[in-house]
């Protein structure tokens, strides 16, 4: 379960090294376009215990509730590859009382291409009834300690698209 600690530094973004599979690709060699949610969520899923010490089941047993998504946001800009190595990056880039928004974006395996960006939301709902209910306890700690909290009222996926070409032109 994680435990907050001032004393530690708490990385703000995830990243994994994958291939792209055969199997996952469409005749024209390119990741399914479905196929990269599978991506995203399975780096962010062996990244988070890793760098946190958290495993969301963890979570969801003690304080009955779970994330449920509701919004998929994706902007597909450079195809994947057959036999690519890529980057995957994610990060809380926001988060509220009840809702968080977690970025997902895939480069080139030297950084400086951008392939995709997604921004999922997800809403905090008890398991029982389903409704929503707010984030508390270690939940909380968790979301302050490793959350950008990016100001998303004012920023779109096509601009945030932009910041990210820039960002990586720059490495």
């Amino acid at each position: 379960m994680f435990e907050y600690n001032p004393e530690k530094h708490y990385p703000k973004e995830t990243e994994s090294r994958v291939v792209i599979r055969f199997q996952d690709c469409d005749p024209l060699q390119h990741l399914n376009n479905a196929k990269y949610f599978d991506y995203f969520f399975n780096a962010r899923e062996d990244q988070v215990p890793k760098l946190y010490g958290v495993e969301m089941i963890d979570f969801i047993q003690k304080y009955k509730a779970a994330w449920v998504v509701y919004n998929h946001n994706i902007s597909y800009v450079r195809p994947a590859k057959v036999g690519e190595w890529v980057r995957i990056r994610s990060r809380i880039l926001w988060h509220n009382h009840n809702t968080v928004v977690v970025e997902y974006y895939m480069t080139d395996d030297t950084q400086k291409e951008l392939k995709t960006l997604l921004w999922t939301t997800m809403r905090y709902v008890t398991v029982k009834e389903g409704k929503s209910t707010d984030h508390s306890g270690a939940v909380l700690e968790f979301l302050k300690a490793t959350s950008e909290n990016f100001d998303i009222a004012n920023l779109s996926i096509s601009e945030r698209v932009k910041q990210l070409k820039i960002r990586l032109q720059g490495v």
